[in-house]
């Protein structure tokens, strides 16, 4: 790999494809963090719930994946890359082209108008990637470190479960950022750890995770947003109750990972455990996409699971995927 310039665009040359030649019109792609420090992270098409192709050796600790019209973005935690790969109807195009972040620690993203904007641990900022010159054209400084980042088209929100990298979510903050001065207008205190949001009916519902000071207990709690009045409402769970820090929506109702599995919020944060979907002791990351529920499972040995249950709480099928699957992503062709 040549690079050209400070986040220039790179070939990706190192890349093993094993693409199958089944047409198929619906894709769904899993990202595999892969192990910290080896560069093993991978993504997986599905087609029909079955694989297609495998993507090998994507980099260190694959983090989140973002469909925009027939590109996948791929956003690489630990080796510090954005990557953008084509899509067809037999998957992702190879090589694709590779974005330096100058040693940022990218984390999450979203897309507005031509303009990709993701958080960054290191650099302690929200990086706006220009998606026409693939270059940064500014940033958004940050008081902290950064997590996730959502949109409702006119506003970013980004939550900020870190003061310092790694000092057991102290922090309590969700920013409100106007896209057009791209400058923090609104700071809202939601509850220690904030960390995975949805927007839902005028609504930002947030997951919540957060850790003793010697790092031997871990807490959990959710909190919302009203987007109209900006009124906070928060809840902390008993400990060990819950376990990961998973939002989605489902059946129109906002779901919470829980025990395993994912079970509704009720208007207070209370969880309906009763409606709870999945049961599965290694529960890694969740998320709901087409009426269906996506549960990774890990060992923390490759080979690792996806579950996929319908919107009635079925189990469709078992995907396998490499270790670690942590987000996930699906496409329809035109």
């Amino acid at each position: 790999m040549k690079k050209i310039t400070f986040f220039s665009i790179l070939l990706i040359f190192s890349c093993e494809d094993s693409l199958d030649q089944d047409q198929s019109s619906n894709l769904v792609f899993v990202a595999s963090e892969g192990t910290y420090g080896n560069s093993d992270g991978s993504i997986a098409v599905f087609s029909e719930n079955e694989k297609i192709q495998t993507i090998d050796a994507v980099g260190d600790v694959v983090q989140s994946l973002l469909v925009d019209g027939n590109n996948l973005f791929v956003i690489v935690n630990n080796s510090h890359l954005i990557k953008r790969y084509s899509i067809t109807e037999t998957g992702l195009s190879l090589p694709g082209i590779e974005i330096e972040t100058d040693n940022s620690s990218p984390r999450e993203m979203v897309i507005v108008n031509d303009k990709l904007y993701f958080t960054n641990w290191n650099s302690r900022d929200v990086k706006v990637l220009d998606l026409i010159t693939f270059s940064v054209s500014s940033t958004i400084s940050i008081d902290g470190t950064p997590e996730d980042i959502v949109t409702d088209g006119d506003f970013l929100w980004v939550s900020i479960p870190q003061l310092e990298l790694y000092d057991g979510n102290n922090g309590s903050s969700v920013v409100k950022i106007d896209l057009d001065s791209e400058e923090i207008i609104e700071t809202y205190d939601v509850g220690r750890g904030p960390e995975h949001m949805l927007i839902q009916d005028n609504t930002l519902w947030i997951s919540r995770t957060f850790y003793a000071s010697d790092w031997s207990s871990t807490y959990y709690g959710s909190s919302k947003l009203d987007l109209i009045s900006g009124e906070v409402t928060t809840i902390n769970y008993g400990l060990g109750l819950v376990c990961g820090g998973n939002v989605l929506k489902m059946n129109n109702e906002v779901y919470r990972t829980v025990n395993g599995g994912v079970a509704p919020l009720d208007a207070a944060l209370e969880l309906n455990i009763s409606g709870k979907i999945g049961s599965y002791q290694n529960l890694y990351s969740a998320s709901s996409m087409s009426d269906n529920l996506y549960l990774g499972t890990s060992d923390y040995v490759a080979p690792d699971t996806v579950n996929i249950h319908n919107n009635l709480g079925e189990l469709k099928s078992t995907l396998v995927v490499g270790v670690l699957p942590g987000d996930f992503a699906t496409w329809e062709s035109d």
